[in-house]
């Protein structure tokens, strides 16, 4: 039994095709020019996963609240999907960010007491509304809805498979087969949990899952946890499932727990929380999370991010402290270590860099009088705070550098005596095939130059990073627990020597 689109309702739309990518125009760049303004200086996150499970009421507006809250995630599409009462599906998704693309009107068509919604950043399957999220396929059990946040490293294999059996697989993203999946186990006659667990064991790669079925949600990490997720309850008895829980907090819902690594949840009003351990795990949480793309307010380890981040701003004090007036974080992420390297340094903390955090989207390109007088579209310097000053500017990471040298011109241009860049990370070497979207490693800076070269490209007077043991010791847990491929090259999963190639550029992999 193949899968039928044809039963559900699903509301589409997508910009015109004439306009810049949207993805292209959220990079962290300084200025906007003519070498980097389409290119990004940051890793991207993959995606954000929510899903609300209620007794009665509608629920797309917390769902949509979920997703604004983690909108950090991903940028580039968004999409809910509601069960109503029948078990009938209707989705709403879209390219552009969740307040662009959901409005009143149309979250009061999606009535339902279960959904499930998505944050979409591309890693596998290009920007565009066939591949925004969540996915439904229709069953002989009723529809199955997908989220996802990760990537397969067999995504390749996967869909070679399903199209051999006669699945017409609609869009390029590797979330689509592992829905497929599910629905061709259903149709050999399992149990939607039955089901599940035997997709979830062709799937091979980093993945966190929101599910849904007509009257149940479900969630699923691989055995690695490589991605975070977590469970949540209201007062008013409705279960929640976040990527962090920040998108508990701006509903109103309790932490409960993390879904563990190798574990699936399905949850129901009628029996509440069941759980199986499909894989067994060995935790290797992706260290960006805590480091760079979970937002500073989400906890992990049964604190805030912020407080990881102060930590090891003050190790990289420690390791790394240079004679200097004032310190500065680059916003909004360098500034928990940037607050934690000066309390151990005694230097001053200073805001020196101020971000226009009203910049959304726009496709208005500046003149070339604008670039060439060098616009400042998301950050501009405190010239007063800086002048004459000796600064030691905090990031959590250098990717390519062109970020970071703009940073520093700004810097000097305001007055800055001396410019020291201290970072809270070790140097990124190798790309990410777990769900993070980085460059090929001939693009990262730090998997071909010395520190002191790169510290004479991006025109600092001194340069330094966090070591690795520091970054992982300030965990305060087992330092076991966490994947660090991006500074090591040492993957937790084996990634297939076809996939290498398309980005371990540098590497001696086989042929």
């Amino acid at each position: 039994m193949l899968p039928d689109y044809s039963d559900h309702s699903v509301f589409v739309d997508e910009m015109p095709k004439d306009l810049v990518n949207p993805r292209d125009l959220d990079a962290d760049d300084l200025e906007a020019d003519s070498d980097d303004d389409i290119e990004t200086d940051k890793p991207q996150e993959a995606c954000g996963v929510f899903g609300v499970l209620a007794s009665q009421g509608d629920v797309a507006k917390l769902v949509y609240f979920g997703l604004y809250a983690l909108q950090h995630r991903g940028q580039e599409s968004a999409g809910i999907t509601v069960y109503d009462a029948l078990g009938n599906t209707h989705t709403h998704k879209a390219m552009g960010l969740v307040a662009q693309i959901f409005n009143e009107s149309i979250l009061s068509e999606l009535k339902g007491s279960l959904a499930i919604g998505h944050n979409r950043y591309s890693t596998t399957g290009s920007s565009k509304v066939c591949n925004a999220q969540p996915i439904i396929v229709n069953t002989r059990l009723g529809d199955f809805a997908l989220a996802h946040n990760g990537n397969l490293v067999n995504a390749t294999e996967l869909r070679g498979e399903l199209s051999a059996q006669g699945h017409d697989l609609a869009s390029t993203t590797d979330s689509e087969g592992i829905a497929f999946a599910v629905s061709e186990a259903v149709a050999d006659g399992k149990t939607w949990q039955a089901a599940i667990e035997t997709a979830l064991h062709r799937c091979h790669g980093a993945f966190s899952l929101v599910m849904a079925m007509p009257n149940a949600i479900a969630g699923a990490r691989d055995a690695y946890g490589i991605r975070p997720l977590v469970i949540g309850k209201t007062a008013e008895g409705s279960y929640v499932l976040s990527s962090e829980t920040c998108g508990l907090d701006i509903i109103g819902a309790e932490y409960v727990r993390e879904v563990l690594p190798g574990e699936l949840v399905i949850i129901t009003m009628e029996n509440g929380i069941q759980s199986l351990q499909w894989e067994e795990s060995t935790p290797k949480l992706c260290v960006f999370e805590m480091i760079y793309f979970a937002r500073p307010d989400s906890v992990m380890h049964d604190e805030s991010l912020y407080t990881y981040r102060m930590r090891i701003g003050a190790q990289l004090a420690k390791e790394n402290l240079v004679d200097a007036d004032i310190v500065i974080g680059v916003p909004d992420s360098g500034i928990p270590a940037a607050i934690g390297f000066s309390r151990e340094s005694g230097i001053p903390y200073a805001e020196g860099l101020i971000k226009n955090r009203y910049v959304g989207r726009t496709f208005i390109q500046p003149t070339q009088a604008m670039r060439e007088s060098g616009i400042r579209m998301k950050l501009n310097t405190l010239k007063d705070v800086l002048k004459d000053k000796r600064v030691i500017v905090i990031d959590d990471s250098i990717v390519r550098g062109t970020t970071s040298r703009k940073i520093v011109r700004a810097l000097r241009e305001a007055g800055a005596t001396e410019v020291h860049m201290r970072i809270s990370s070790p140097p990124v070497t190798h790309p990410c095939f777990y769900g993070i979207d980085t460059d090929s490693q001939d693009h990262l800076i730090a998997s071909h130059n010395s520190v002191e070269a790169i510290a004479k490209q991006i025109e600092v007077d001194t340069l330094a990073y966090l070591s690795h043991d520091a970054m992982l010791k300030a965990t305060q847990i087992d330092t076991t627990h966490f994947c660090t491929a991006c500074f090591t090259g040492k993957y937790p999963i084996a990634v297939p020597d076809k996939l290498k190639r398309t980005k371990l550029m540098l590497e001696n992999t086989a042929t």
